[in-house]
């Protein structure tokens, strides 16, 4: 069953609560964004209520300090999507504005998630913080939670084989391009996924034809050339494929584009909406001297790239279905 959204509390108030409610801003739905979604559905169903998600958009960090704000790992439409997959039957997502800013945890708490949403148990992890200049902490949570009768439960950080999880860890990997480990601490691959948009025609024209995705606005971009898998949600149809993320250096570009090879037949009606999952990084982008230099090397990576596939379909890499993490 999907979630029900809501984008103003007054919206919520007629249809949220009551409800055991998980707050944050949950970039990625990673592991730990997971285990609190876990922890908060558990509890739900122990007491009969809604599990429920209050979320933020734009990331608080554009009013509280707009030098720091970072790169999404996933667009909002994605996050919501993950969380009503993880259990949520609620979801606020809640416009952070100067207003919002300014609450103190008090009247954050009473304001927002009491009055507004009827929590009767809140689940945040043990770092968290709210309220203007972050002045509330779980101890600040602890002894409201007393005042307005409910319970204030805090999970530790998660880990993955010795690494902390955590929204910046994974865009670091990705940035750096290691995104088969971004996808292991993400419990699912990185993807991006945007209309398929004209491209230049370049390659058509010189290298080979690709579909080219424009992404939304202030996600993080991997860059470079990666073995990939193309899915078209509206269908299911998926495809092997190679996408490169740049600038085109050797045609002397300038805008970041992203440009998907596929290695298997496109039948039918060509896809209008795709999204790519990152498997493995190939190479960095490079200036070729011309193009036909570049189209060599395009077929080195494609070799490389269909090595892969055959591997993953004969099970001798390490076996893992289309929606799992090697």
């Amino acid at each position: 069953m999907s979630a029900q959204i809501f984008f103003s509390i007054d919206a919520a108030q007629i249809d949220f609560g009551p409800c055991a409610l998980t707050i944050g801003n949950f970039d990625g739905v990673h592991r730990g964004h997971q285990a609190l979604l876990k922890a908060t559905c558990e509890y739900a169903r122990e007491h009969r209520i809604r599990p429920a998600v209050l979320t933020f958009h734009p990331h608080p960090a554009v009013f509280v300090a707009p030098e720091r704000v970072p790169e999404l790992i996933c667009s909002l439409d994605e996050r919501v999507r993950l969380l009503s997959e993880a259990g949520a039957e609620r979801i606020l997502v809640l416009p952070f504005n100067d207003r919002l800013a300014r609450f103190t945890p008090h009247e954050f708490v009473a304001q927002i998630m009491v009055e507004g949403l009827q929590a009767q148990a809140v689940f945040v992890g043990e770092n968290f913080r709210f309220g203007h200049k972050q002045a509330g902490t779980t101890r600040t949570l602890t002894e409201l939670g007393q005042i307005h009768a409910f319970d204030a439960r805090f999970l530790p950080p998660v880990s993955y084989r010795g690494k902390l999880v955590s929204s910046s860890a994974i865009r670091q990997n990705i940035a750096a391009g290691n995104v088969a480990f971004a996808g292991r601490l993400l419990n699912r691959y990185f993807s991006l996924q945007g209309d398929v948009v004209k491209g230049h025609g370049i390659g058509s024209r010189e290298t080979v034809p690709t579909l080219n995705i424009k992404p939304p606005a202030g996600q993080i971009i991997p860059r470079g050339v990666y073995i990939t898998q193309t899915l078209e949600p509206s269908t299911g149809r998926v495809w092997p494929s190679i996408t490169n993320a740049g600038t085109r250096p050797t045609f002397d570009g300038a805008e970041l584009t992203v440009e998907t090879f596929l290695l298997a037949p496109l039948a039918g009606t060509p896809p209008q909406h795709i999204q790519l999952q990152f498997r493995r990084f190939i190479r960095a982008e490079q200036h070729f001297p011309d193009p036909a230099a570049l189209k060599t090397q395009i077929l080195l990576d494609v070799a490389r790239a269909q090595a892969f596939w055959r591997r993953i379909k004969n099970g001798t890499n390490l076996g893992p279905s289309s929606q799992s993490i090697e």
